[in-house]
């Protein structure tokens, strides 16, 4: 495990009994992208919960740089250098879309006229410029997905979790998140781990795939090798996520 390194280890989680992960291990490395995939219901959302602190696990560890995180509170997790967005968008909906990429970057400790210019940069960066003095409320589902991963960024994070960044965005809007996307690593240094059921953004955008059904890890490697796990295409199998996959693979 080299130090540039987010490593969840062996986790579990139970929810009122009931088994959300079993002894799942992920690792996460700066300037590589991640897809976590699988079905419904499968533990993708939790496991970022975990690596971000807003669940607990009841055995296993989060390490981040080499630092355990397991027991810190969301905020010092946050100050190690992990962002993220979340699957129902979560915007100051009364604030602008420059005022809600500024309040990340002074969580972090910018100054106000500093955050101006970084929310500016993200804003040129994610084609948002002609929405900077709108209210986030009134934007549409796609621009608001693009709003709060620039936001997640105006922390300038080392690793970046993204829950279904793609969901309500029409083709056009997937394509152009997936050319932003996929510069980042290299770009800004960091890795970033996403969540999606748009395969064919998945399948073009990652260099990895770790796949969970049932809270347990099904399959991981490289796209071309678990795509074509048979325990990957059952867990999928009828579903439309499989048939994407098999379009994405063969277009």
């Amino acid at each position: 495990m080299t130090n540039k390194t987010l490593r969840a280890s062996g986790i579990s989680v139970d929810f009122a009994g009931l088994r959300a992960l079993s002894d799942v291990t992920l690792e996460l490395s700066s300037g590589e992208i991640v897809g976590l995939i699988g079905p419904n219901g499968s533990g993708k959302t939790t496991l970022i919960n975990v690596l971000t602190g807003q669940v607990r696990p009841i055995a296993g560890s989060v390490v981040c740089n080499g630092v355990d995180i397991t027991a810190l509170p969301s905020r010092r997790i946050a100050s190690h250098g992990i962002a993220r967005s979340f699957q129902v968008v979560r915007l100051f909906h009364g604030l602008t879309v420059s005022e809600n990429i500024e309040t990340a970057a002074i969580a972090r400790g910018l100054t106000r006229r500093a955050a101006k210019q970084r929310a500016t940069g993200l804003m040129g960066e994610f084609g948002l410029d002609g929405f900077a003095h709108q209210l986030a409320g009134t934007l549409n589902y796609g621009d608001k997905r693009r709003v709060e991963v620039a936001r997640a960024l105006a922390s300038e994070p080392r690793y970046l979790l993204l829950d279904e960044p793609a969901a309500g965005m029409n083709e056009s809007e997937s394509n152009a998140l997936l050319a932003i996307l996929s510069r980042l690593p290299a770009a800004r240094q960091l890795g970033i781990l996403i969540i999606d059921h748009d395969m064919s953004l998945i399948m073009r955008l990652c260099h990895r795939l770790h796949v969970l059904a049932s809270g347990q890890t099904i399959g991981e490697g490289d796209v071309e090798s678990v795509r074509k796990l048979p325990q990957v295409v059952e867990a999928y199998l009828g579903s439309s996520a499989h048939q994407e996959t098999a379009h994405a693979a063969h277009p």
